[in-house]
């Protein structure tokens, strides 16, 4: 059911780790790399409740989930093999800007591809499954997320393709990486599309209760503004830890690069030769390893969360991904950056987790769809915010030290964690008392 998130994931995380890398290369000033991520979530802002609304409403060869996540897979991966090859279109127009193209490209199908995967989720499984459900994909998405952040560094210290280039030129280990990841992503994604069956139309019926056939039948695409006013109470408290984890998550995978190359390898912010190379492929390892912490730990969420609840496990696996973040200014020298990166990763593993099996209990299952495209609202206005201020502040606020920012995101986690002791979870029967 979950096996797509693994081709997903990996060419997110090929993303994540080198996007920004790709278009410092490009010409892009440290300054200025939030800019050109902001289109992206923007574009989901808009796509992905409309996603969730068909997705509700279809019913084809492919099924109601499955038609939307393969075409999102298919854009995605055109978005994996053109970026870094955006110079081939210069005769048109820039590269920095042919890449940025891409990388909008490339997330916006990202995010049309995970939100209908969780979605299906959630449509199969029971209520009392779909902490494990969530669990077993965050595990795959762990999977993913390390062979895509790990192959530039293992393609070049295994296999000895080069992590050199001219200037402007991207590196022969990141060009065969996103190749790769293309081709990961399609299969994978093709693997849950032809093995998974999905409720037909009829058996989701039995699921209904009169006044939802009614009201389904009444509905239309202008709904989502009324679905929006109308989401339960669960949904608006998780809005506010969304955004706080989002935001903090964004910033970190726009500056982690420049940061850590400045303030952990002492590399000036114009300096993009052999060692910043070195860095950036390095930074490749660290998410690799944030995201392996991830899986091992979203193998243990479903008992830890049975034993003492899933808001106080998502609430103190916040809390360590903030330390963790936060760390990254005080470590010493590179390789004390793995202890920080597994507080982010116990984070990362619980933010692909948690927050979707409190959801899910809370929304209609015949909106499983349309919410899901709504809540992930809360997850590109964060990143979106984050865009439009968050170059600004490196550049005045910080003076050019990107550093500053990881650390505004580790406090943005902290923030999260205390916000989601206050959520109430319908399906949680562990009562907690602070």
């Amino acid at each position: 059911m979950s096996f797509g998130f693994l081709g997903i994931q990996m060419g997110f995380a090929l993303q994540n780790a080198n996007a920004s890398r790709i278009l410092q290369i490009f010409g892009a000033d440290v300054h200025e790399l939030s800019w050109f991520w902001i289109v992206a979530p923007l574009t989901g802002l808009i796509v992905q409740p409309i996603i969730g609304y068909y997705s509700d409403r279809t019913w084809t060869r492919l099924g109601r989930r499955r038609p939307f996540f393969l075409t999102g897979a298919l854009l995605a991966s055109m978005g994996l093999i053109l970026m870094p090859n955006a110079d081939m279109f210069t005769a048109f127009m820039p590269a920095l800007w042919v890449g940025a193209g891409m990388l909008m490209i490339m997330d916006a199908s990202f995010n049309v591809a995970m939100e209908p995967f969780r979605a299906l989720v959630a449509d199969i499984l029971p209520s009392d499954q779909r902490t494990l459900g969530f669990s077993v994909q965050t595990i795959l998405i762990g999977i993913g997320a390390v062979i895509g952040s790990w192959l530039p560094y293992v393609l070049t210290n295994w296999f000895g393709v080069l992590n050199e280039s001219q200037p402007g030129e991207v590196p022969t280990n990141l060009l065969l990486s996103f190749i790769i990841g293309a081709v990961v992503l399609v299969t994978s994604i093709l693997v849950t599309v032809f093995t998974t069956k999905e409720y037909s139309p009829e058996e989701m019926a039995q699921f209904q209760t009169e006044e939802e056939e009614i009201e389904e039948k009444e509905s239309s695409i202008f709904d989502i503004f009324t679905d929006f006013k109308k989401m339960p109470l669960t949904m608006r408290q998780l809005s506010s830890v969304q955004f706080f984890s989002w935001f903090g998550l964004f910033g970190m995978w726009v500056f982690s690069t420049p940061a850590i190359a400045h303030h952990i390898y002492g590399l000036s912010l114009d300096d993009h030769g052999t060692q910043y190379q070195i860095a950036g492929d390095w930074v490749g390892i660290l998410f690799g390893v944030y995201n392996a912490v991830s899986a091992v730990y979203a193998f243990f969420l479903p008992a830890i969360a049975k034993k003492i609840g899933r808001k106080l496990t998502h609430a103190v696996s916040l809390v360590l991904g903030g330390l963790g973040l936060i760390s990254i200014y005080f470590v010493p020298n590179e390789n004390w950056l793995f202890l920080s990166m597994f507080g982010i990763g116990i984070a990362w593993a619980s933010i692909l987790a948690m927050p979707y099996a409190i959801l899910a209990g809370s929304i209609p299952a015949k909106k499983m769809g349309v919410y899901m495209g709504i809540f992930n609202f809360f997850i590109v206005l964060p990143q979106i915010i984050n865009a439009l201020i968050g170059g600004p502040m490196v550049e005045y606020l910080y003076r050019g030290n990107p550093i500053y920012a990881l650390v505004l995101s580790g406090v943005s986690l902290l923030i999260a964690a205390a916000l989601v002791v206050k959520v109430k979870d319908v399906d949680d029967e562990v009562v907690i008392k602070l």
